[in-house]
């Protein structure tokens, strides 16, 4: 049996960023055509660029409750990781309670836990992706439990159109094995890398002794550049034990940034459904655009959540996390 392959989700929300006096020039989708007067906003959620520019975030998608299965397909081929799954359709997965919603609206997303396995059979579970596409945006995850345990392999991630990874990968939640802590990773083709002096919290993975920048998926192992988050509870039993918590991410033309907040750190702004990502802190993860252009490298993504058993972990990853499992 293994532990905790159970995904306990309260909402994910996407909104979209707004500047009052620019909405007449956008052409990108970005601005929603209706929004409540600047007046109306507090001051105090009012987002600023690098050039002190003001803007709100604005909700543009909230996936929650009843109907957060509606808007994803079912992946039902074979893993391209080459794990030992079995992804199930959407009327199996229901079937089977890999997927539902409890009375209070919790989404649940798992992998079949109970079975024994003849040698050599895959273990059912459940991948999904959105129909919608975006691009920038602000992603909100709040999450309650996630999958952790021997060979287990969860992910929350965003990818684009086309060929791989042509319009790049933004894994923001990821994890393996017994690890502790979560790691972010871009893919993209070749020319953008990470800024390691950027402000945030997390570490650069290391690389044949050295910090690892270079986000090609293209090259061997494909390792992308990846940030490994420092807290214990942002991944693994600490993070299911206090509650779960809150993963944000941010994508505009100012980069690519990554928090999670545990149960109780969670910003109040939030809560109250005006996220401002300027009051919250370092991120954990920061692709600048300066080695980056986070509008050129990433292109229409759509949402995906997963759960899988070992498979092609990449070796990158896979020396990292055993470093942290023994630390």
């Amino acid at each position: 049996m293994y532990r905790g392959c159970l995904l306990y989700a309260s909402s994910l929300l996407i909104l979209g960023a707004f500047y009052p006096r620019a909405l007449s020039e956008s052409t990108d989708g970005r601005f929603p055509s209706v929004a409540p007067p600047l007046s109306r906003q507090k001051r105090s959620n009012l987002d600023k660029n690098p050039d002190g520019t003001t803007f709100v975030w604005l909700l543009q998608d909230s996936y929650e409750g009843k109907t957060f299965y509606d808007t994803f397909e079912f992946f039902n081929y074979s893993d391209p990781t080459n794990g030992a799954v079995t992804y199930v359709d959407r009327d199996h997965a229901f079937d089977k309670k890999l997927v539902y919603i409890t009375d209070d609206n919790k989404v649940i997303m798992k992998s079949d836990n109970t079975s024994w396995l003849a040698h050599g059979q895959f273990r059912e579970s459940v991948r999904i992706q959105g129909r919608k596409h975006y691009h920038t945006g602000l992603f909100i995850l709040d999450l309650d439990k996630a999958p952790w345990g021997c060979g287990v392999w969860p992910a929350f991630w965003t990818i684009g159109e086309g060929q791989w990874p042509h319009a790049g990968e933004i894994d923001i939640f990821e994890g393996v094995h017994d690890n502790q802590h979560n790691q972010v990773t871009w893919h993209t083709s070749p020319g953008c890398h990470l800024t390691p002096n950027a402000t945030f919290t997390g570490s650069p993975v290391i690389m044949s002794g050295k910090q690892h920048t270079d986000c090609n998926g293209l090259l061997p192992g494909n390792p992308g550049c990846g940030i490994v988050e420092w807290s214990r509870a942002s991944y693994g039993p600490l993070f299911d034990a206090q509650g779960g918590g809150v993963y944000a991410m941010k994508w505009d033309e100012n980069g690519i940034s990554v928090w999670s907040f545990f149960r109780a750190a969670v910003p109040q702004d939030i809560f109250d459904g005006s996220p401002n990502p300027s009051t919250w802190g370092p991120p954990v993860a920061f692709l600048h655009p300066a080695r980056c252009d986070p509008l050129k490298f990433f292109v229409n993504h759509s949402i995906i959540f997963d759960i899988t058993f070992c498979g092609r972990f990449n070796e990158l990853k896979i020396r990292l996390f055993e470093v942290l499992s023994y630390e």
